[in-house]
């Protein structure tokens, strides 16, 4: 069995790019090492690692908690790691149209315009 850690390193950097994962690494100081290590182990390595959930929709159940939190660096983060875990543009405007009714009309009209332009800049065109 992996450790958690290294699961969690590697379903990040497969989920989010190693670029992202490298640039977070980069960035971490003594006052945020532990708080990347808790992200990495537990939200990777020991969520997201789990068999219960495929990729897909855990970035579908992802997506719309951040926008109901109103996150939206994050949101936009996991709009790439959605493309990355194979929801097309059409499914991702469908989580956030199906958002509208939980999350408000005004969270989901300002995560279209994340998405939207996240998609554009990662060359997916959008069909809505």
């Amino acid at each position: 069995m992996d450790d958690p850690f290294d699961a969690g390193t590697r379903v990040r950097r497969e989920v989010l790019g190693d670029a992202h994962v490298d640039r977070a690494a980069a960035a971490t100081t003594p006052f945020t090492a532990d708080f990347q290590h808790l992200i990495t182990r537990y939200a990777w390595g020991e969520v997201w690692t789990r068999p219960g959930l495929d990729r897909r929709t855990r970035s579908a159940a992802v997506l719309t908690a951040m926008l109901a939190l109103g996150h939206w660096e994050e949101f936009a983060m996991h709009v790439r790691a959605a493309r990355t875990n194979g929801l097309s543009a059409d499914e991702i405007g469908e989580v956030i149209l199906q958002s509208a009714i939980y999350c408000g009309v005004p969270v989901a009209n300002h995560g279209f315009a994340v998405a939207r332009e996240v998609l554009e800049q990662d060359g997916t065109e959008a069909v809505w």
